[in-house]
C-alpha cells in the first residue's frame, strides 16, 4: 500500500516507518522540512504546513493516511501558552489532513489518527475498554476529545476512521520512560504519589506493530486502545523498573513535591487509568510484550 504519515520522523513515527517498510509498503512522510531528509526507495518526504507546500499533488494514489502530528505533552511545564500549542498543533495538523483528503480525486480507504488514553477519566477503581463512555474533564481529556472530533470528519468523506489511543509508551531514548528511570539510575527511585494510580503502559514496538495491524485490518474502526493487556499500579511498576535496572526502590516522591516541581503536568504521573486493549485482542493482535518485565528488559538489555 501507499501510506502517508504525518509525524513520521518522530518517536512513534520513526518506529512505525521501519515496521511498514519491512512489510513492503511505500511511505509518503509529510514534514515541514523535506530538504532535511533524503528520499529512499520506499520513502518519499513531502512538504506540508508551509505557504509554498501543496502536498496533495503528490498524494493522489495514497491508500491510507496516518496522522501522528502534534507537540509532545511531556517535554516541558504546562504553561497556558504551552497547553494552547499542544492543542493547536493537533487540531491544525488534523484540519490539514482532512483538507488534503477532501482535495484528492481518489480518496484513501482509511484515516488512522493518533489519540491517547487521557480520553478516559483518572480512576483507581474503573477499568476502561473502547466501549467506555466516560470522558475526562481536564486539559488532556479535552485535548484528546477535540482531536478525535476533528479527525472524525474523515467518516463523512467515506473513510474508515480509527482513533489509536496510546497508553504510556515505553522506549529507551524518548517518551516518559527516561524521566521515570532517571531517579532509579541516581539511586533515589521510589513510590510516586500514592503509588496506587494505574499506569497503562505499552512497548514502542507494540505501538508500531499495532498501528500497522489497524492499517491492514479493514474491519477495525473507531477507538482502539493501544496499551499492553497487563497494566500496573505505579508502585508495582516502579518495583519492576528498579529490579530491571538493578537499583533500589526506596525513596518516595510525595505528590505535593511533584505538583510543586511540575505544576499541572504532574497529573501524568500522579493520576492514571486502567485501560485494556479489547479491540486489538478481539481482532487477533498478539502483543510482542504483554508483560512489563520482559518489555523493560528488552529496552535496557
Amino acid at each position: 500500500m501507499n501510506i502517508a504519515i504525518t509525524g513520521g520522523t518522530g518517536f512513534v513515527g520513526s518506529e512505525l516507518s521501519k515496521v511498514l517498510i519491512e512489510r513492503g509498503h511505500t511511505l509518503y512522510i509529510l514534514t515541514r522540512n523535506p530538504s532535511r531528509h533524503q528520499d529512499e526507495t520506499s520513502i518519499k518526504y513531502i512538504g506540508w504546513l508551509t505557504e509554498e507546500a501543496y502536498p496533495e499533488k503528490e498524494l493522489q494514489n495514497v491508500d491510507v493516511f496516518v496522522n501522528l502530528a502534534g507537540e509532545s505533552i511531556n517535554s516541558g511545564r504546562w504553561t497556558e501558552e504551552r497547553k494552547q500549542r499542544i492543542l493547536d498543533s493537533r487540531i491544525q495538523a488534523t484540519k490539514e489532513v482532512i483538507r488534503i483528503i477532501e482535495s484528492l480525486n481518489k480518496k484513501p480507504s482509511a484515516l488512522i489518527n493518533a489519540s491517547a488514553i487521557g480520553y478516559y477519566p483518572a480512576s483507581q477503581t474503573e477499568t476502561y475498554t473502547e466501549t467506555a463512555t466516560n470522558k475526562a474533564d481536564d486539559f488532556l481529556g479535552h485535548t484528546v476529545q477535540k482531536w478525535e472530533e476533528e479527525a472524525s470528519k474523515a467518516k463523512a468523506l467515506g473513510l474508515r476512521t480509527a482513533f489509536t489511543r496510546f497508553g504510556i509508551i515505553l522506549g529507551k531514548e524518548e517518551g516518559a520512560l527516561p524521566k521515570m528511570a532517571l531517579p532509579y539510575k541516581l539511586f533515589v527511585g521510589g513510590k510516586v504519589g500514592s503509588g496506587k494510580q494505574w499506569l497503562s503502559w505499552v512497548h514502542l514496538k507494540d505501538v508500531a506493530e499495532a498501528i500497522a495491524f489497524v492499517i491492514e485490518t479493514s474491519t477495525i474502526s473507531g477507538p482502539v486502545n493501544i496499551t499492553a493487556p497487563h497494566p500496573y499500579q505505579m508502585n508495582d511498576f516502579g518495583k519492576v523498573l528498579a529490579q530491571v535496572l538493578g537499583r533500589p526502590h526506596w525513596i518516595p516522591a510525595p505528590a505535593f513535591a511533584l505538583k510543586l516541581a511540575l505544576g499541572e503536568m504532574s497529573q501524568l504521573v500522579l493520576e492514571g487509568q486502567k485501560v485494556l486493549p479489547k479491540v486489538l485482542e478481539e481482532h487477533g493482535y498478539r502483543f510482542h510484550f504483554p508483560h512489563l518485565k520482559p518489555a523493560l528488559e528488552d529496552i535496557y538489555q
